[in-house]
């Protein structure tokens, strides 16, 4: 496991605001040599050796970092590389980790310094404080708490969705076309009004219309209109079968865009 002066070096980091991945390392190893003869001014007989062998092992690692940034990249062929990798990565790790725990015991530090001034009330509500709460008054009987509980315990009806916002399904026209001239051949001579009297919707209505245009260019129907603005009157002048175009049917190609 790797270990080193987290502390030190943190602080110098923090200190210069740096990323802990674009470390300046000569100044920040200037800060570390000037520690160092600070402690030792302060009447350590010789130089800590420990932490300086350990503050040059962070300092190779992150020498080596930057060594592989500015190379072009490769691929680690020898167990001595990939080493130097799981170091790098490792003290990255560490510091980071390290820096997360020093942040909650300082969180951890200040919660107990405000919490050590605060001291909890052993003494019940005061008689003047407790008249100020109102009274518990219970103005329902149970018949109709029994009435309120199974009102509020009744499984409520599923919702329903609506539908309105959907586009009303195609109506064919040549199937209407074949509706309409049932009932022509059926009746021979029917009104408009008639012939559009079981629809149930409004684009059955122009569907039925547009059939009687088609049923008319084949020379199928013919219109009478006895008196001016009078009821339209359709008559069945067809024999045989008659072969309506599906012109309406086809979708446009606005259509086709909109549907893929």
């Amino acid at each position: 496991m790797f270990s080193g002066p987290f502390d030190l070096l943190l602080g110098l980091i923090s200190k210069h605001q740096l990323d802990v991945t674009e470390i300046a390392l000569a100044q920040v190893t200037d800060e570390f040599v000037a520690h160092i003869r600070a402690v030792r001014e302060d009447g350590a007989a010789e130089w800590d050796l420990d932490q300086a062998s350990e503050f040059l092992l962070i300092a190779a690692t992150l020498l080596d970092l930057k060594a592989s940034r500015l190379l072009p990249g490769g691929t680690a062929e020898d167990e001595e590389d990939l080493a130097l990798i799981e170091a790098r990565d490792l003290l990255f790790a560490r510091l980071l980790q390290y820096r997360a725990f020093k942040d909650v015991a300082a969180f951890f530090a200040d919660r107990m310094a405000t919490a050590g001034r605060i001291t909890a009330r052993q003494a019940g509500l005061e008689e003047r404080f407790a008249a100020l709460l109102p009274e518990l008054v219970m103005g329902v009987g149970p018949e109709q708490l029994a009435r309120i509980a199974a009102r509020a315990m009744t499984p409520r009806p599923e919702p329903t969705v609506g539908l309105t916002h959907l586009h009303a399904p195609t109506v064919n026209v040549r199937e209407q076309a074949v509706i309409v001239s049932a009932m022509l051949r059926e009746r021979h001579t029917l009104g408009f009004a008639e012939l559009v009297a079981d629809a149930d919707s409004t684009l059955v209505i122009v569907a039925r219309f547009l059939a009687l245009l088609e049923l008319f260019k084949e020379a199928a129907v013919a219109f009478d209109q006895p008196e001016s603005l009078g009821e339209l009157r359709v008559r069945w002048t067809g024999t045989g079968e008659v072969d309506v175009s599906d012109e309406f049917d086809e979708p446009t190609g606005e259509g086709d865009e909109h549907d893929e």
